[in-house]
């Protein structure tokens, strides 16, 4: 609730969600106002072999490049109350390396 109430997203500005197990990351964008999900990827869909946040760096790439197909350019980062550090922080690179913005 504290970071919700912060954290907002919109259809021109989606909020970019994290959920982080302990053997999978997932993404979603969240268009807030209309409580809808406009896309996700998870590193179930990565069949790269590799260290977690070598898959993670993977997830934020297709993340970026289904939010650039939807003609999104820019969202607001939700780590869900993760730190920025490890594999949250790999994502976040990955989906800025493809042309997202935070």
């Amino acid at each position: 609730m504290r970071i919700r109430k912060k954290v907002k997203g919109t259809s021109e500005r989606p909020r970019l969600n994290v959920f982080r197990s302990n053997n999978h990351i997932y993404c979603q964008l969240i268009d807030d106002r209309n409580g809808v999900t406009l896309a996700g990827a998870s590193s179930k869909e990565v069949s790269d072999a590799g260290t977690k946040k070598d898959i993670a760096k993977r997830v934020g790439e297709i993340i970026a490049e289904r939010a650039l197909a939807l003609s999104i350019d820019s969202s607001v980062f939700d780590r869900g109350g993760y730190l920025y550090h490890g594999r949250v922080k790999a994502l976040a690179e990955g989906a800025r390396s493809k042309g997202l913005q935070f």
